[in-house]
C-alpha cells in the first residue's frame, strides 16, 4: 500500500484528481482540498489506498489526521471513497468532527451526495469514535466564521457558503453579513 507521496503536481484533471509527478512516476490522487493543487507546485500528501478488482485508487490529505478520519468515514455502511472526499472537501474535518458528535445530521446532510439517511448513519455509526486532535488553543473568532454560521442558520448550504471564499468582507460583522447576502442574492 503506498502511504505517502511527496512530488510535484503536474495536472488537474476533470474528473477531481491530480497527477503528482514523484521521481519520474506520475501517480493520479484524489486530493481532499476543496480547491484543486497549484500545478508545478509541490505537495506532500498522507495517502490512503483504496483496491479494487479494477482499479487501484489514491487518496491525497494534507495531514495524516485528514486520512484518519477518512478512513472512519469509509467504515460507515453507505460511505464509498467518493462520499468521504465529498465531505472532506465541502467542509474542514473539524467542523464535520463537530457535527458528528452534535448529532447535526441537517449539516452532514448538506454535503454534496450525502441525504438524510446516510447521515443519520454516518452520526450514529461514528459518534464517540470521532478521533480528531482539539486545536492546542481556543479558536479565534473571525468575521468569516460568523458570517457562515448566520447563512447557515438562514438555511444556506455549504456550496453557496463556498462561493463567499473569494470575496473580500469588511471587518464588521453586521456589514460583512450585509455583503455576503447581497453577494448570494445576485448568484
Amino acid at each position: 500500500m503506498i502511504g505517502f507521496v511527496s512530488g510535484r503536481i503536474v495536472a488537474n484533471l476533470a474528473s477531481g484528481a491530480s497527477i503528482v509527478d514523484v521521481n519520474g512516476v506520475g501517480y493520479e490522487v484524489h486530493v481532499a482540498s476543496s480547491q484543486p493543487p497549484i500545478v508545478d507546485s509541490s505537495v506532500d500528501l498522507a495517502v490512503y489506498t483504496v483496491v479494487r478488482a479494477d482499479a487501484i485508487m489514491l487518496y491525497g490529505f494534507d495531514t495524516f489526521d485528514e486520512r484518519a478520519f477518512f478512513a472512519q468515514l469509509l467504515a460507515t455502511p453507505g460511505v464509498g471513497p467518493s462520499t468521504a472526499l465529498a465531505a472532506l472537501r465541502t467542509m474542514p474535518m473539524a467542523t464535520l468532527a463537530e457535527a458528528i458528535e452534535g448529532g447535526d445530521y441537517k449539516t452532514i446532510a448538506s454535503i454534496p451526495g450525502i441525504g438524510t439517511k446516510t447521515a443519520n448513519r454516518i452520526v450514529l455509526e461514528l459518534a464517540g469514535k470521532v478521533t480528531v486532535d482539539a486545536p492546542t488553543s481556543a479558536p479565534q473568532h473571525t468575521v468569516a466564521g460568523a458570517v457562515d454560521e448566520a447563512l447557515r442558520r438562514l438555511g444556506y448550504g455549504a456550496a453557496e457558503i463556498r462561493e463567499l471564499r473569494d470575496v473580500e468582507l469588511p471587518d464588521d460583522e453586521s456589514a460583512a453579513l450585509r455583503v455576503a447576502l447581497g453577494y448570494l442574492g445576485r448568484s
